[in-house]
């Protein structure tokens, strides 16, 4: 044990007592255990947390990053790369519970360029994903893509390291990131995993260019790794005069030792890698095999110096850690800057070392070290000049270090406490605003912490002597506080700090100023305006003076010496307007007190020239009064250093005693060697020799600034075993000595105080009274416990339970009784606290769980709850509770025998809630004379009315003849012991006669029954049909009068379409089943720098500038067979993106393309061409139709389209809808048609809308009236009322439907509207439907308050199969809650009922279909678009080129070209035009809508019977008008006059001027460069043997060449 560097004496020894229950309220209520902290948890376990200076907190978990306010409260969440999902799906690998610093998923996170003037602020992400990526977005905005990003940046491993920093250097002051990361790990699994570049293979360091579009485009410098030299795992990247450093340790992943001493890399503060040195870090001292482990880093800058936390190695379970395990040290950034040195050591740089030479080791500063068991992270700062150290720990204590003078570190105190226990994150964040507030990390969750506990100093001197620099003394509020909450409203001395001293505390001073008046004044440093002073007696409460203060001055107030005064206690009052200050003074034993200092403190006065204590108003020479205590010559000693925590200190005698060498003492070991932090009476120490030692103590030592506690022993049992009472600590490992008649400290091993025992689980939860179940706790921290108590909960509060046993108290059976004991045993009734604790339960406990078999209750009837009570010390602990039925009741047996040698037996008893296991269950069968048989358990099945017990006898030789001659079955459950009897079997002569009997009766029995039923079934039948018949004829009644007489209010104005920008058109077009690409190509491209131009893809972008060249690619690929059909569709829209502004030039392609698709087709069936999207050329006509209609969809076809699907929504709307599967009444699309539907009927609402800063206009109308339908959902119903809003207003309300609720008004009643609550119908399987306006019994007229609700919910639910709506479950029991009279109309529905329903939707929106239909084959102003005209001549000049005569062929080619390519696909897709959400229900009707609209395209006349799909019959009527219309139009189209290629060109360059800028071709250029360069080898020997193309073969030889030295660059 090192005794060299105690901090203080050690407290003389003590016996320490137990402690009782006042201190365990106390130690409840330690810092943080049940503080009001913010908490935010994650779904995933936390890897990377930074707090930036404006914007938040940043906490990076699985492949999430989320934004937090400074108060945890959330704002955003960001999946990697924009991905799909969201942020609670888990992670492919899980972290360990003790991460390494950076191993985890998100690597990297770093704010920076905050505050840089004229820029906004970045965030730097770095992730193990796509081979460890780089992500940069804006600070203040997550929810924008990502600005710039690259791979290869970070370590790809999980368990890999990565530290990093982000400065600005160089002429141009650019921002660079120099990144630290462990790029390659032994194991080949994990390596594997993500396969990392050749060129990172070595590289430690690296500096990456963190401006331009693209991040960087090649690194700036590296720094690799030494030949043949180990990983190396960097914790921390920091920036110290000029200098970059990167603490470090050499780390084996393989077998999970550190291979050197930890270290610090050097590099310049540069815009490239310059190399300065590496020097080891000494932190070993206090541990025989060294630290070589960093677990933690923080640069205290105002001090430069640099803190770490060390660890020694600790084993996979932790087995090898000791209380010396972790240590803080400290180093002098200076001196680590002098001691680094350039050498091969660790990296290759140029060696300026001998052969030989090692790293010199630097030392820590040795007053400043701090030994500890479990140290996780640090983080360090300067608060008024004292330097504070907050710590974490692996079991979740955040602990406080406050240096002294010399760098003196102090015994830690425990500011917070997690319950759970949660290591802690090593990395430990300040608030970036207020320095109040640090932000802890374990596990999933963040913490808003409180950096001091100032409120538990209650007076101003304790709380100005804990030197604690947060903390000072507020005399508006009385109390010890932070400065910021110590409210100013007088003066800047308002708050004393410590600096002031606890001497500068106020205190009231009463001193004889002469010998016939005692002065009354206040000394300490405050404000003395206004100030107001009272003295007065306290039995008679007579005024003896009063004053107030004169200006700047404090109230003095004089008492007159009078005799009467001599034996009365006074009460000093001082008001200072918002505060007072009060003391009592009591001088009636003045004359007994001895000492100045004595005397004074108590009010009293000494008289100097007699020495003595005299009463303050007794004379003595004036001159002689002491009238301040500073004077006292002893004063300074009751101002002495107050006690640690951690108990007493210990001096150690280090004379041995005279016959020390003749007596030898042996400790073998100390049990139990985990105790509570309430401490523990028996501990037992064994040995040697004991009773011949007469002094014997023990030596506590924990964390190495902390006092040792030293305990005298308890009781030396014999001469191998003694007894110790240790007492309360906090939760630490400490090391244990003995020390006999004070000479060497003899160490036994580690002590370890752990939390007191928490319980999660008890399994089962029920039990029978006999008792003997085997009862299961699960928890943690059950190897403290003492003892397992259960106490039964009295029904009635007057009840007492009596503890009854047999016997003697110390050896009895116990047992609990609500009745008196009897005579049969005695009886302690436990109402009395005086009278001995409840028994304990025999348990085996390990750390984790415990188990004990449930004890028997006696004279106990139907169910009773028992309280499971943990003993630990004194104190009891709560652990849940266990209930208590009546015994299982069995009610027989039967015996099967299944084979010779196997005898099945299957005892019945009654269902009960018990959870019978193996182990609680013993079956014996008694068979033949007295003969028995062990029954083995096999399993229990339960049915509606018993429950079976199966077990079976196995290797017997006589199975039927044991069957036979069975008695009884014996079942023991736990304490239960029961003899089952077998089930009756009546005697075969008795079933002989009793046989036809029975059937004679059964058989008259069964014709009246029969012919009743017949009877009633008849009747019932009947019924049956008559209400169908009804419902028939009433449904369609409804139906017929529906067509002949509804109106459908068509929305005339809508406000203004909400049409996409023609970015977003263009890219759902292109890529409608590619959602992955959009992101790649919406890059803002107007700031983009020219002279970022990358090489390669300028040649690429010159060479499929070559016609030939590009044909030739596009021929070639389009043999390949593994180029597939959405290969080639990508390819033509990447080609389209990559040709937006030279549509000339693609439009050209389009045509060769074409005609050599026609020669294709000729040979075979040319009617076929263009039908299907099976070359490359037919999904560049999609586009090029897409590109070149934008303008005529948006001006002519774009209002009537949205106003068909806004008159689609609406109709639907009105009739039911099934919110689970969204079918409706009223739909065009049989499939979707809701047939199951019930009555119905309209409710007529008053709806009031809250006012919000989202809407504060004074001419909205927030009162409106809404109709809506009794079986609409909570959600429907909001969705109408916002309908309704934006009908009424013009305008929406400003908020989502997620974010506001709806609240039902009744009188001052007010009840909030759910899809589901506690209200909610539960139907038999477990399925809930979900509550509707009928629900609430909402009535016409009602009023519903909208209102904003206070958390947002998830926009988009999604109900699963166990809810329903109007479609319900075939379940009896939903039957049972509606009624007779639902169930007939649910079980008589017939689908064909409700067709009429599908003509009423067509008649509804058949004019705005008419008005769209013609609106697209019309010519505004009697002429076509310029792209449907001059295509159309295209093809019609090719049939006649081809001698093609049939005009069906070109017909079908104009038909293929654009309504089939581009038409139905709008259509069918609005989402691609409108920024609206398509349903499925909408899209199953717009397929309606499409099929008519292709049909009036065909040639073929329909043959429809009436059995014809409804889909096609709906439009049966109006497709032959529609196709007269349609030839019509094709006719107008060709007798118009052919364009001239001029004002074909002029069209096209004015089309590609339009689309500058809005994509990112280059990415596009990458795209087709991968599909080039996949079938390279084919391409290059198709141009090899074409003639003409020599020159392009040259140049995508060249290109490739471009490519591959770019690709050596890993940020693109």
């Amino acid at each position: 044990m090192e005794l060299s560097r105690r901090k203080a004496s050690p407290r003389p020894p003590r016996r320490a007592a137990p402690l009782p229950l006042l201190a365990y309220l106390l130690a409840l209520a330690a810092p943080g255990r049940g503080a009001d902290e913010p908490v935010w948890r994650s779904e995933q376990a936390i890897g990377a947390i930074a707090a930036s200076r404006a914007d938040g907190v940043f906490v990076a978990s699985g492949s999430c990053l989320d934004q937090l306010d400074y108060s945890l409260e959330h704002r955003l969440s960001r999946l990697y790369r924009d991905q799909a999902g969201n942020c609670t799906e888990p992670v492919p690998l899980t972290p360990p519970a003790r991460p390494r610093p950076g191993s985890s998923f998100s690597k990297l996170l770093l704010p920076y360029r905050e505050g840089a003037a004229g820029l906004g602020g970045l965030l730097l992400t770095g992730w193990t994903f796509d081979r460890g990526a780089c992500e940069v977005r804006p600070l203040g905005n997550l929810s924008r893509s990502s600005l710039r990003n690259g791979t290869e940046v970070v370590s790809c491993h999980p368990q890999g390291s990565t530290a990093g920093v982000v400065y600005r250097a160089g002429p141009q002051n650019r921002w660079y990131l120099a990144v630290a990361a462990t790029y390659v790990l032994p194991e080949p699994e994990t390596a594997s995993r993500c396969n990392p570049a050749a060129s990172d293979r070595g590289m430690a360091i690296a500096l990456k260019d963190t401006e331009g579009r693209s991040l960087a485009t090649q690194e700036l410098g590296r720094l690799r790794l030494r030949e043949g030299g180990g990983s190396l795992h960097f914790v921390d990247a920091f920036l110290w005069n000029g200098s970059v450093y990167f603490p470090y340790y050499p780390y084996n992943y393989t077998s999970g030792a550190a291979t050197g001493w930890p270290s610090m890399a050097r590099i310049a503060k540069s815009n490239e890698v310059l190399f300065q040195g590496q020097a080891a870090l000494d932190c070993g001292h206090g541990h025989p095999d060294g630290r070589r482990l960093l677990l933690s880093s923080s640069l205290v800058e105002a001090l430069d110096v640099w803190a770490g936390v060390f660890s020694a190695a600790t084993g996979e379970g932790q087995e090898r850690r000791s209380p010396a395990t972790t240590a803080l040290c400290l180093f002098r950034m200076r001196e680590i800057q002098a001691r680094t040195r350039t050498c091969s050591w660790d990296f290759q740089a140029e060696n300026h070392c001998k052969e030989g030479d090692q790293p010199e080791r630097v030392q820590p500063i040795a007053s400043s070290t701090l030994i500890h068991s479990d140290l996780t992270s640090v983080y360090g700062t300067v608060v008024m000049n004292r330097t504070v150290l907050f710590l974490g720990t692996g079991d979740g204590q955040l602990l406080k270090v406050i240096l002294g003078e010399n760098w003196t570190s102090n015994c830690p105190e425990v500011i917070y406490e997690i319950k759970e226990e949660t290591p802690v994150f090593y990395k430990l964040v300040p608030h970036p605003e207020k320095n109040i507030y640090i932000y802890l990390t374990a596990g999933k969750e963040v913490r808003r912490i409180r950096v001091a506990n100032c409120n538990k100093h209650k007076s101003c001197s304790e709380c100005l002597a804990a030197t604690d620099p947060h903390c000072g003394w507020c005399h508006s509020l009385q109390r010890c506080t932070f400065q910021e909450d110590c409210v100013r409203v007088e003066s800047s001395e308002n708050w004393l700090d410590i600096s002031s001293g606890a001497k500068q505390c106020p205190q009231i001073h009463l001193s004889r100023s002469s010998k016939d008046k005692t002065t009354v004044t206040v000394v300490g440093s405050f404000s003395p305006r206004r100030s107001e002073c009272l003295v007065k007696t306290v039995d008679t409460g007579k005024v003896l003076c009063k004053g107030k203060s004169v200006s700047n001055e404090t109230c003095t107030c004089s008492i007159p010496t009078r005799a009467s005064y001599k034996d009365v206690s006074i009460v000093t009052m001082f008001s200072f307007g918002s505060w007072h200050l009060s003391k009592r003074f009591s001088f009636t034993n003045c004359s007994s007190l001895r000492g100045c200092p004595v005397c004074i403190g108590t009010g009293c006065t000494w008289c100097k020239s007699e020495k003595k204590c005299i009463h303050p108003f007794v004379a003595c020479d004036p001159s002689d009064y002491e009238r301040n205590q500073e004077l006292c010559p002893v004063a300074l000693e009751k101002w002495a250093r107050p006690k640690s925590a951690g108990g007493g200190r210990f001096k150690e005698n280090q004379r041995n005693q005279t016959n020390q060498g003749l007596q030898v003492f042996r400790i073998r070991s100390i049990e139990p060697q985990k105790i509570s932090t309430l401490g523990k009476s028996n501990v037992i120490v064994t040995g040697e020799n004991f009773t011949r030692a007469a002094n014997i103590t023990m030596i506590l030592k924990g964390t190495s600034t902390c006092d040792k506690d030293v305990i005298q022993v308890s009781h030396v049992i014999n001469d191998t075993h003694m007894n110790f009472s240790l007492p309360s600590s906090r939760k630490e490992m400490k090391d244990v000595c003995i020390q006999f008649d004070g000479g060497d400290c003899s160490p036994v091993g580690p002590l370890s105080y752990i939390a007191l025992p928490h319980c999660s689980l008890i399994y089962p939860a029920t039990t029978w009274l006999s008792g003997g179940q085997h009862i299961t706790i699960m928890g943690r921290n059950f190897d403290v416990i003492d003892s397992l108590i259960i106490l039964p909960e009295p029904k009635d509060k007057n009840d007492a339970y009596h503890l009854c046993y047999h016997g003697t108290p110390e050896s009895a059976d116990w047992q609990w009784s609500l009745s008196s004991c009897g005579t049969e045993g005695s009886g302690l009734t436990l109402m009395r606290r005086d009278l001995p604790l409840p028994p304990r339960i025999s348990e085996y406990c390990m750390a984790t769980y415990c188990r004990f078999s449930a004890p028997k209750l006696k004279s106990l009837k139907g169910r009773t709850n028992v309280t499971v009570k943990l003993r630990v010390q004194e104190t009891f602990l709560d652990c849940g509770s266990l209930q208590y039925l009546d015994d299982p009741r069995f009610t027989g047996y039967r015996v099967e025998p299944e084979v010779d040698t196997e005898l099945e037996v299957k005892i019945q008893k009654e269902n009960d809630n018990f959870n019978i296991s193996k182990k609680d269950i013993e079956i014996t069968l008694f068979h033949g004379e007295s003969e028995t048989s062990n029954c083995t358990f096999e399993n229990i099945t339960r049915n509606q009315d018993l429950t079976t017990i199966f077990c079976k006898i196995k290797h017997i030789t006589s199975a039927n003849s044991i069957a036979a001659s069975s008695k009884k079955v014996r079942v023991i459950l736990g304490n239960l012991k029961l003899d089952v009897e077998r089930e009756s079997v009546l005697s075969t002569w008795y079933f002989l006669i009793a046989l036809p009997v029975l059937l004679v009766i059964v058989i008259f029995a069964a014709v009246g029954v029969t012919r009743h039923k017949s009877k009633e079934l008849s009747r019932k039948q009947s019924q049956q049909l008559e209400l169908l018949e009804s419902e028939l004829r009433k449904e369609i009644r409804d139906g017929f009068a529906e067509l002949q007489m509804d109106k459908l209010d068509v929305v005339d104005s809508f406000g203004t379409v909400p049409f996409l920008d023609y970015k977003h058109f263009a890219l759902r077009t292109f890529f409608p089943e590619s959602g992955g690409f959009t992101h790649i190509f919406t890059e803002d491209m107007h700031n983009r720098d020219a002279s970022d131009k990358n090489e390669s893809l300028t040649a690429l972008d010159a060479l499929i500038c070559n016609k030939s060249f590009l044909v030739t690619v596009i021929h070639t690929l389009e043999k390949q067979k593994n180029f597939s059909v959405k290969d080639r569709c990508l390819f033509a829209s990447f080609l389209t993106i990559a040709l937006q502004t030279k549509l000339v030039y693609l439009t050209s392609i389009l045509e060769v393309l074409t005609r050599d698709l026609m020669e294709q087709s000729s040979n075979m069936q040319p009617k076929l061409m263009l039908r299907r999207t099976e070359s490359v050329v037919e999904k560049l006509l999609t586009n090029w139709m897409s590109v070149c209609l934008s303008g005529f969809l948006r001006e002519t076809v774009g209002e009537p389209f949205y106003l068909l699907v806004t008159t689609l929504n609406q109709k639907i709307n009105k009739g039911p809808v099934d919110v689970i599967t969204c079918k409706a009444l009223y739909t065009l699309n049989e499939d979707w048609l809701l047939w199951q539907v019930p009555e119905f009927s309209t409710v007529a609402l008053t709806v009031t809308f809250e006012k919000i800063p989202e809407n504060e206009s004074a001419d909205v109308c927030r009162n409106i009236s809404v109709n809506v339908l009794d079986c609409d959902t909570i959600g429907q119903a909001k969705e109408k009322i916002f309908q309704a809003f934006l009908s009424k207003n013009g305008s929406p309300y400003g908020l989502q439907l997620n974010e506001i609720g709806l609240e039902l008004q009744v009188g001052t009643r007010h009840k909030e509207l759910l899809d589901i609550d506690s209200s909610s119908v539960i139907l038999e399987d477990g399925i809930t439907k979900l509550n509707t306006i009928g629900h609430y019994e909402i009535s016409n007229g009602s009023t519903i308050k909208v209102f904003k609700k206070i958390a947002n919910f998830p926009s988009d639910v999604e109900y699963s199969e166990d809810h329903c709506h109007l479609i319900l479950p075939d379940s009896e029991a939903f039957q049972d809650v509606q009624g007779k009279r639902h169930r007939g109309k649910h079980k008589f529905k017939v689908k064909e009922m409700y067709l009429t329903k599908l003509l009423s939707t067509k008649v509804a929106i058949h004019s705005v279909l008419e008005k769209l239909f013609r609106s697209i084959w019309s010519l505004p102003n009697s002429r076509a678009p310029f792209a449907i005209k001059y295509f159309f001549d295209f093809l019609d000049a090719q049939a006649e080129n081809k001698k093609i005569t049939d005009p069906d062929v070109v017909h079908i080619w104009k038909t293929n070209s654009l309504p089939l390519r581009f038409w139905v696909n709008i259509l069918k897709n609005p989402q691609f035009v409108f920024d609206i959400k398509k349903t499925p229900h909408i899209d199953g009707c717009l397929s309606v809508i499409a099929q008519a609209f292709m049909d009036a395209f065909s040639l073929t006349e329909q043959q429809l019977g009436k059995e014809a799909p409804t889909n096609k019959l709906l439009y049966a009527k109006d497709i032959p008008t529609y196709k007269e219309e349609v030839k019509s139009y094709y006719k107008a189209i060709r007798d118009l006059p052919p364009l001239s290629s001029s004002e074909m060109e002029e069209f096209l360059t004015q089309e590609s001027k339009k689309h500058e800028n809005e994509f990112n071709e280059e990415v596009a250029l990458t795209e087709i460069y991968k599909y080039i360069i996949k079938y390279f080898d084919e391409i290059l020997n198709k141009l090899e043997r074409e003639r003409g193309l020599e020159e392009a073969q040259k140049q995508l030889l060249h290109v490739k060449v471009l490519f591959e030295e770019k690709k050596k660059c890993k940020w693109m």
